[in-house]
């Protein structure tokens, strides 16, 4: 086993690492304001952060899972909310149009998700798996696409839906024979503006607010067949493909927001006095900081291994998930820690732990709660 990085992976990391402490900025205003950052994300895109392993072939990047992973924990470290955005662009969107498009709808869609920019305008996509009632079970979809000559008509809801207000593009699990269950779950390339399409609620949350998230209609939207992503009635395989490795980018995310929380809260304790000397100097001060390092980087070893497997074209459903459940649960943790360690500051705004407790707890819940992790890797250990 070799745990050391390349020098392209080092590069990458370090340009990720510049660029969130150089570029990222006002994420506290912003996680006030709820306002999504647009000329940030329109930045990430211009370096290759939005087509991360899209191939050079459709202006990608063509890098690897573990640069990545690399990446993601960067971006996350100062705005989980820009990380989040750029997760989805590439994990769900980017990756299921190559691993399944047609070259028609790669070049006319990957092409410019890739680069996040399309007309000097910013271009990103939207995964829309979730409705109100199908959650967690991802089978009870009541979303429908009915075939009308060389369209379906789609109508139903989906909510929950990451970049819903941003996108240009949006990729939409319905059902298109309801006798075949999840079976017949079928996925559909729906442009933004198109007729019977509408965006409705965003959402006001508890974290992540910088970037968007909404709920959407379809009340007989026409969407050329051309569209269909994959073959009819292999939208759901397509989903839990692409939440495999979507695992992956929500653990990066979860790395982040725990590596932050450990270099506030070290920072912090260097700075306070207490009791007639600096806090970092009592024993149960260190003794947190041991315990977030500790797991910090377990939970890096074992979203890296993951990445690792998936740039090898191993089976990682397992180790995604691991990955995730792990990393998560750390995220939380690690940023009460941060709070209990500044105290009365931690509690308030401006010294930003309690932003990444808030961030951090999306990470146990969405692309699969801790629980369906635990189910996913269950199911793994019980088929060995």
């Amino acid at each position: 086993m070799n745990f050391t990085l390349t020098e392209e992976h080092l590069m990458i990391q370090q340009a990720a690492r510049d660029f969130a402490q150089n570029e990222i900025k006002d994420a506290i205003e912003r996680d006030e304001k709820e306002e999504f950052p647009y000329e940030i994300v329109k930045k990430l895109g211009e370096l290759g952060f939005l087509g991360m392993m899209v191939s050079p072939e459709y202006d990608g990047a063509g890098m690897d899972a573990i640069s990545y992973v690399l990446a993601m924990e960067e971006i996350s470290k100062v705005d989980a909310s820009v990380g989040v955005i750029m997760s989805v662009n590439n994990s769900l969107v980017c990756w299921g149009i190559e691993e399944y498009g047609t070259p028609e709808q790669k070049e006319k869609y990957l092409r410019p998700l890739a680069k996040g920019l399309k007309d000097g305008k910013m271009y990103i996509g939207a995964f829309c798996l979730s409705e109100p009632n199908a959650g967690s079970d991802a089978t009870a979809q009541t979303t429908t696409a009915v075939r009308d000559g060389d369209h379906y008509i789609l109508n139903g809801t989906k909510n929950w839906i990451t970049n819903g207000t941003t996108s240009e593009v949006y990729l939409i699990f319905a059902m298109t024979n309801k006798e075949k269950k999840a079976h017949g779950i079928s996925c559909f390339i729906v442009e933004r503006g198109t007729p019977g399409f509408e965006i409705l609620k965003k959402e006001k949350k508890l974290g992540i607010r910088s970037s968007d998230t909404c709920s959407l209609g379809f009340t007989d939207c026409r969407v050329p067949a051309a569209n269909m992503l994959g073959p009819e009635g292999e939208g759901f395989k397509i989903a839990m493909r692409s939440l495999d490795g979507g695992r992956i980018g929500i653990a990066s995310q979860a790395l982040g927001i725990a590596a932050a929380s450990l270099e506030r809260a070290l920072k912090y304790a260097k700075e306070r006095h207490s009791f007639g000397k600096m806090i970092i100097d009592h024993q149960a001060i260190q003794m947190k900081l041991a315990d977030m390092a500790t797991e910090l980087d377990a939970a890096r070893l074992l979203t890296l291994q993951a990445a690792w497997m998936k740039d090898r074209h191993l089976k990682y459903s397992r180790q995604a998930g691991i990955a995730k459940l792990f990393a998560s649960r750390l995220a939380v943790k690690a940023a009460l820690e941060a709070i209990q360690i500044h105290g009365g500051y931690g509690y308030v705004q401006e010294y930003e732990v309690e932003r990444y407790l808030r961030d951090a707890k999306i990470t146990e819940i969405y692309e699969g709660t801790s629980e369906v992790q635990r189910i996913v890797i269950a199911r793994d250990l019980l088929r060995a």
